[in-house]
């Protein structure tokens, strides 16, 4: 991974050298001006920041079921006691975000004797 996910990864290490302290708020504002700055400098997303932009908060909102306006570190706070809490969640559900398409996969169900079957594959 580069660009972003390599500062985040800092970020995780050593928030208060990055973002003054562990808070998922100050995290998601810190990438956002991350993002607006690039954008900026004429510096193109990669595939991942991309996916990342664009499909984190969507896979969120289905995984909480929740739709909202609202941003992602506001809907992880939802579900956290404090900022701390809520900036540790967000690794472990980012890392749940990038693993979302490993494993086994549904392709196709097939109808035998009135019973489903599903054709499975690893993607």
């Amino acid at each position: 991974m580069s660009g972003i996910f390599d500062i985040i990864e800092k970020i995780k290490a050593r928030p208060g050298m990055y973002i003054g302290k562990a808070s998922v708020s100050d995290l998601f504002v810190f990438l956002a001006g991350y993002k607006t700055a690039r954008r900026e400098f004429g510096i193109e997303p990669t595939e991942q920041e991309t996916e990342f932009y664009g499909e984190f908060q969507p896979w969120l909102q289905k995984r909480f079921q929740v739709m909202s306006v609202n941003s992602w570190a506001k809907i992880i706070m939802l579900y956290s006691v404090d900022e701390k809490e809520g900036f540790e969640y967000f690794f472990q559900l980012l890392d749940e975000f990038w693993r979302r398409n490993e494993g086994l996969q549904v392709d196709e169900v097939e109808v035998e004797g009135g019973m489903a079957i599903a054709n499975k594959s690893t993607h």
